[in-house]
Parts: structure tokens; C-alpha cells; sequence
């Protein structure tokens, strides 16, 4: 049981967190030490903090990727897309 509500706990906290590439995300790791990112936080900004400037979930963000074959999407387009251009 008490794996079950840290389990809980641990997914409840990461549904609140920032989306990656977002502009909350974006704030955030900017204030966040470098050294605390991970590659993956590094590859993000740089591609949505820094090198084209979208965010993700943005007017501009839902255009370009609506533009993108569908088929070339990757996961993550796909569910960011639904969450913030179709909802």
C-alpha cells in the first residue's frame, strides 16, 4: 500500500509539472542550474527556448508542426498537438 500512494504521489506531481518546451518549462530551466538538466532538458530548450523561439503548445508551435506530415510526428507532437491545437 504505501508503494501504491508514493506511486500516486509521484504521478500526480508530474501531471502539474510543466510540459516540456513550453513557456513555463522554458522559465523554469532557465532558473535552474545547469549542471541539475539533463541532456534531454538541453536538447529541449535549445530547440524550443532558444532556437526557434516556439513553445510548445503556441499559435505559431500548432501552425508549423500542422504543416509537418503527420507520419514524421513523434509521440510527444502528437499528444502536445491534441492537448493545446485540437482541445
Amino acid at each position: 500500500m504505501k508503494h501504491f500512494i508514493l506511486a500516486s504521489a509521484a504521478l500526480l506531481l508530474a501531471a502539474c509539472s510543466a510540459e516540456p518546451g513550453s513557456e513555463k518549462w522554458c522559465a523554469a530551466k532557465k532558473e535552474q542550474p545547469k549542471s541539475e538538466w539533463s541532456a534531454a532538458d538541453a536538447g529541449t530548450y535549445a530547440k524550443h527556448c532558444l532556437i526557434d523561439g516556439m513553445e510548445v503548445g503556441s499559435e505559431k508551435w500548432c501552425e508549423k508542426l500542422s504543416e509537418k506530415p503527420k507520419g514524421d510526428w513523434t509521440g510527444d507532437e502528437a499528444a502536445s498537438y491534441a492537448k493545446h491545437c485540437v482541445l
